[in-house]
């Protein structure tokens, strides 16, 4: 087994990861880790997962993974969020639905970075134009209307790697229902996935026109998010990303 461990008042992380897990699993698509329980010890909250010897992915299994992913992808729901809170890194991550998605993309994901940014000493400029943005995501979404979609939540390149046997695999979620488009987008921000990936989801499921531009909307929220775990040069790189994505509606 692989035992994930936390202070007892953090079993709610624990226990939400888990359940994201079991929501990968449903969508009988990319491999997770089983979960075998969740609970809390004496002072410590424990996670048991299934052991899996991972590897770095091969050519061949970087196309498989963005054919699952796409089949992940249609696993649907009636509005965007989740049935509850989960946490993105070590941020808390609000997940109360909203049948729209702008609506929730705002509320829940980019003003709350903005507020935990502001309290962590991050005024001025990027606060005033940050909230501007928020104003102006309708025009940037321009009339896309995604389904929810089951998304991982976080797929940087280190979520996801290969087993054993070659299959692709995904871990550590933080899972909701969004645009389908977002976890594409986070998998393009630190770097790591091969045009094999790329060529085999839009294969099995093409992207809808304008999907490119959404990327740098999508991934503020993960670098805003980065500005408040770790602080450093995010400021001026978030602060660059609503400028760029203010000028597409000025």
């Amino acid at each position: 087994m692989f035992v994930k461990l936390a202070p007892d008042d953090r079993a709610w992380v624990l226990e939400a990861e888990a359940e994201g897990l079991h929501a990968l699993a449903s969508a009988s698509a990319i491999r997770v880790p089983t979960v075998f329980g969740v609970g809390v010890a004496a002072t410590r909250a424990w996670l048991a997962l299934e052991w899996l010897d991972l590897r770095s992915p091969a050519r061949g299994s970087e196309a498989r993974l963005g054919e699952l992913l796409a089949q992940q992808h249609r696993k649907t729901s009636e509005t965007f969020g989740w049935h509850r809170t989960n946490t993105i890194g070590l941020t808390r991550q609000e997940n109360d639905p909203d049948p729209d998605w702008g609506r929730f993309y705002v509320a829940r994901r980019l003003e709350p970075q903005l507020a935990l940014a502001e309290s962590n000493g991050n005024r001025g400029r990027l606060i005033d134009r940050g909230r501007l943005l928020c104003e102006r995501v309708p025009a940037l979404l321009g009339g896309h209307a995604p389904a929810p979609s089951l998304l991982h939540g976080d797929l940087w390149a280190g979520n996801h790697a290969e087993d054993s046997a070659g299959h692709p695999l995904i871990f550590d979620p933080a899972v909701y229902f969004g645009d389908r488009e977002a976890d594409l987008a986070m998998t393009r921000l630190f770097g790591g996935y091969g045009r094999e990936f790329y060529a085999a989801y839009e294969a099995a499921w093409p992207l809808e026109p304008g999907a490119s531009e959404r990327v740098p909307l999508y991934n503020l929220y993960h670098v805003l998010n980065h500005l408040n775990l770790f602080g450093g040069g995010y400021r001026r790189q978030a602060e660059d990303m609503v400028e760029r994505l203010l000028a597409q509606v000025a």
